[in-house]
């Protein structure tokens, strides 16, 4: 599997657009053979940071992805919603032969032994 981790600075004036975009980029990659998820996230710190996550069942899919023409088209029009430099961060994942399909049992826990308390109250 391969995971892409990536952060879009957006301009403020363009959110609007760059929101239509990527629901559109999402929609149309979503279709395609090899895609196991690809969203956009908006940053809670920052509201015109984009966080781009997706995971792909192959190298080889990944590779078709950027010959899209939906990827070519994406690509034309980032420039135009773009605030600074895009960080972006490929990661291969494989799965350990000795686990059970990813299977978690409470050792493997990642909160440990952490007593998980209630969420603070908002008012």
């Amino acid at each position: 599997m391969i995971i892409v981790h990536g952060l879009i600075p957006i301009l403020p004036e363009r959110r609007s657009e760059a929101l239509k975009l990527v629901r559109w980029m999402e929609r149309e990659t979503q279709a395609e053979e090899g895609c196991l998820t690809y969203r956009f996230f908006v940053g809670l710190n920052d509201p015109n940071t984009l966080m781009l996550f997706q995971e792909w069942d192959s190298a080889e899919a990944l590779e078709a992805h950027f010959e899209t023409a939906h990827m070519a088209s994406f690509l034309e029009a980032l420039p135009t919603i773009v605030a600074g430099d895009i960080q972006t961060r490929r990661y291969a994942v494989a799965l350990d032969e000795g686990d059970d399909e990813g299977d978690w049992d409470e050792e493997e826990s990642l909160l440990g032994d952490a007593e998980v308390g209630a969420p603070p109250i908002i008012h």
